[in-house]
Order: structure tokens, then C-alpha cells, then sequence
């Protein structure tokens, strides 16, 4: 009597009335999602896998929202975040890909590249970091680095996240103006706001020499955030062969306890206020 019905996921709205993908059918499918993830990383512990997932994309495509999603449901020991800075002096002198060589994977680990080797390609390329030589030979070398990745045994996802002008434009407002999103908004990308269509040539050019047979390009509509963060786990999971060797429940034992160990008293804490 009066109890509300819980409905079954087939019966939840799948979009809302924006046409996007509705906030409950959302999460209801990520929390399935979240457990194949969890199955998908204990199979790459099990088998020894070595796994890279790069994201590249232009500035507010949502990169960094679906390798949170992807990543929150994992142990931060074995999957793994790459995203660096600048590079220093001594690594502008060294061999380009020398710096993220440094971070790919041992066995048994999952690591996720936010932006890659594929900067020189897009924001130096376009913004004047790089030489039209030291371009050229990227887009020379780059395939032969990643059929070798691939020979050596990795797994090498890459996915590009594609966003309109205008949902760019709004996400760009929006960082200006809260400011627990202001971080995201980086000199850099204010440089590039005007650069829509030098990005758009970029990119074309690096998909024409580097969307190669053994590491092709998944392209990702990210207008919808939601719909590009399930659509993306979904692939990674189709992507990567994987069965379930998750350890089953178990029950704790009965703990000990120690009938002569006398605890100091609470006074000598010194503990943190209960502000709420």
C-alpha cells in the first residue's frame, strides 16, 4: 500500500527534453558499466595486458569527464593518468616521444594519456611550438612509433572528441564564469578560441597520416557529455576482449580482540571541529 514502483531500466526515459540523454537512464547505465569496467581491469591484471587509451580533442570536448568516469570505479594502482606539462628545457632536447615512453604501461596496467605525442600535431602545430620540420618528422615517425607499440604487445586505444563551435563557445562561458571551473579555462585555450579553423585543418592532416590499420582513430561526438561517457566506456569494453575473473563475495573473519590493551584517553587527540 503506497509504496512508489521501481521501475525497470527499460522503462526509464532514455532522453530528456533537450534531447539528450536524460540524467536517471545516465546513471543507471554507468553503474553497469562501472562493474564491467572493474571486470575489464582485473582481466588486464590477470592476463599481464598492457593497455593505452590516448583522448585528444579540442579545447572543452569533455576529455577530461569521461576519463574520470572511466577511471573512478578502478584501483588507482594498476590505471593509471598521464597528463603532463609543458615540456622543460632538457626534454625540448631530447627525442620527442622520450618523455611519454616513460609512462606506458607494465604488465597488468591500464594508462590513460589526457592529450598524448599527438600535441605536436594539434596545439604546436597550430599555435607555432614546433618547426615545420620537427612537424613533418613527427608525422613521418608517428605511425612507425605506434605499429611498434603495438608489436611490442600494448593495446592502443585512441580516441578523438569531437565538439561543435557552438557547445565549445557555451562550455567556454561557463568556465569564465564559475569559478569552480575557472582552472579549466588556461591562457592557452583563450589563444586557440579564435584558431577554429587552423585546428580543424591540423586535425584533418594528422588523422590522414596517423588513422593507420594497426592504431586507427575513434571519433567521439561530444555534444552530449553524457552520451559520449557511456558510448566511449561501451567501446573500451567491445574494444578489449575480457572475461570475468572478479573474486566472488567473501565474509570477514571474526576480529580479535585484545582484552588487556588499554587505549589512551580521547582528551589526548587532538581532533578536527564538527563544522556541520
Amino acid at each position: 500500500m503506497g509504496q512508489n514502483k521501481v521501475k525497470n531500466p527499460e522503462e526509464i526515459e532514455k532522453y530528456n527534453s533537450k534531447g539528450r540523454i536524460s540524467k536517471k537512464f545516465y546513471e543507471t547505465e554507468y553503474q553497469k558499466l562501472q562493474v564491467e569496467l572493474v571486470k575489464l581491469e582485473y582481466w588486464v591484471k590477470h592476463k599481464g595486458l598492457r593497455v593505452v587509451i590516448l583522448f585528444e580533442g579540442r579545447d572543452a570536448a569533455g576529455k577530461g569527464g569521461i576519463i574520470k568516469r572511466i577511471i573512478e570505479p578502478l584501483n588507482p594502482r594498476f590505471c593509471k593518468v598521464v597528463a603532463l606539462d609543458k615540456p622543460t628545457e632538457r626534454e625540448r632536447t631530447q627525442w620527442y616521444f622520450q618523455r611519454y615512453v616513460a609512462h606506458l604501461p607494465a604488465a597488468g596496467e591500464i594508462v590513460i594519456f589526457d592529450r598524448s605525442w599527438y600535441n605536436r600535431a594539434g596545439v604546436e602545430r597550430v599555435m607555432g611550438f614546433c618547426t615545420n620540420e620537427e612537424y613533418e618528422e613527427f608525422m613521418r615517425s608517428c605511425p612507425e612509433f605506434e605499429r611498434m607499440l603495438v608489436r611490442s604487445g600494448i593495446i592502443l586505444l585512441k580516441y578523438w572528441l569531437s565538439v561543435s563551435n557552438e557547445e565549445q563557445e557555451k562550455r567556454f562561458r561557463e568556465r569564465a564564469l564559475n569559478p569552480i571551473k575557472r582552472w579549466k579555462l588556461s591562457p592557452m585555450d583563450l589563444a586557440s578560441y579564435d584558431k577554429w579553423v587552423e585546428y580543424s585543418k591540423a586535425k584533418d592532416e594528422m588523422f590522414k597520416f596517423t588513422d593507420i590499420k594497426q592504431a586507427p582513430w575513434y571519433v567521439i561526438e561530444s555534444d552530449d557529455k553524457r552520451k559520449a561517457r557511456l558510448n566511449c566506456i561501451k567501446h573500451i569494453l567491445n574494444i578489449i576482449k575480457y572475461e570475468d575473473v572478479l573474486p566472488g563475495p567473501f565474509e570477514l573473519p571474526p576480529r580479535k580482540i585484545q582484552q588487556n590493551y588499554v587505549r589512551p584517553p580521547i582528551s589526548d587527540y587532538n581532533f578536527v571541529p564538527e563544522y556541520y
